[in-house]
């Protein structure tokens, strides 16, 4: 099963010629999840090719680099003639507002747009094999949180050798077995799973902070990521702007990152004083992650693998 993240858009509250406001999107084996929507974010949909059956829309919070792409893209759904319901998960306190965007100009959708407010701590959407979680964050004047898409358990690893050393024939039982279900041989005996099934393997783990200082839960909303996207608005030598507008500099989102013992970190929410060259943010944060760090640009993609692919 694929895991694909496409960066829609990682630049901070003013847009440059490189970088979109702040939206990305996950295919996860053709079920489409959409992380923030900044402006534009539609038009980012079709450059980069990700498609527009998007299912479910996770809001960090309410600045306008985060959501006034919703509008637009609600338009254009209605336009290609949508009937399946749009289901946007927000902070609390968030549904008027977004209501508001959702009618701008006062527009009537043909289709359900559902508004979901959902409280730091809890499950905000529960899907086949996945559940999307929620968690608080440090955003400045503005009610903020994180999500993290955190699959379930996969089976052990079956163990061919040993179930037909036991005496369970080739076949169907080898599936049942794997599946976690007993079975009993020609000759009464019965194999349970456990005796040629490895332990669970974990499936992968995506946490986004949106914009945020740098907060406990982040650390402690899954443990060790497969992909950690960070706020990094900018470099070091910046810290007391990213302290009084709350955001966190490279090297605290790295910071961050080791602690959770992420495996790759994105840098995202560059602010437009490094539309040149983000290099800065990025070489501090690589100085202090224990993993892989980098500033994606729009339209990067990159494919999730599961803990233990390299077994």
């Amino acid at each position: 099963m694929s895991m694909r993240v496409t960066f829609l858009g990682t630049g901070g509250a003013v847009p440059t010629t490189e970088r979109g406001p702040s939206a990305f999107l996950v295919n996860r084996d053709g079920e489409r999840l959409l992380f923030d929507c900044g402006e534009g974010t539609q038009r980012q949909m079709m450059r980069f090719g990700t498609g527009f059956t998007v299912s479910h829309l996770f809001v960090t919070h309410l600045h306008g680099d985060h959501v006034l792409g919703i509008p637009g893209l609600i338009q254009t759904w209605d336009f290609n003639d949508r009937e399946e319901p749009i289901a946007i998960h927000a902070p609390p306190g968030s549904k008027r507002h977004l209501q508001s965007l959702v009618n701008a100009g006062g527009y009537r959708p043909s289709f359900p747009v559902n508004i979901h407010e959902v409280k730091p701590g809890n499950v905000a959407l529960s899907g086949d094999s996945y559940e999307v979680r929620t968690f608080e964050t440090d955003h400045r004047n503005v009610r903020s949180m994180g999500f993290a898409l955190v699959e379930d358990d996969r089976p052990g690893r079956f163990n061919r050798e040993k179930a037909e050393a036991l005496g369970v024939p080739v076949g169907p039982d080898f599936g049942r077995l794997h599946e976690g279900e007993s079975v009993e041989l020609e000759d009464g005996t019965v194999i349970h799973p456990e005796q040629v099934v490895g332990d669970p393997r974990p499936g992968r783990r995506l946490v986004y902070t949106g914009d945020t200082r740098p907060v406990d839960a982040t650390v402690d909303v899954v443990d060790e990521p497969d992909l950690l996207i960070h706020d990094a608005t900018f470099a070091e030598d910046r810290a007391e702007r990213a302290h009084g507008t709350g955001h966190s500099t490279g090297r605290e989102a790295a910071e961050i990152a080791n602690r959770a013992g992420a495996r790759r970190l994105a840098l995202t929410h560059i602010s437009s004083r490094y539309a040149g060259d983000a290099s800065p943010i990025e070489r501090e944060a690589q100085a202090a992650f224990d993993g892989e760090a980098f500033v994606p640009q729009d339209g990067q993609k990159i494919d999730i693998q599961f803990p233990d692919a390299d077994e």
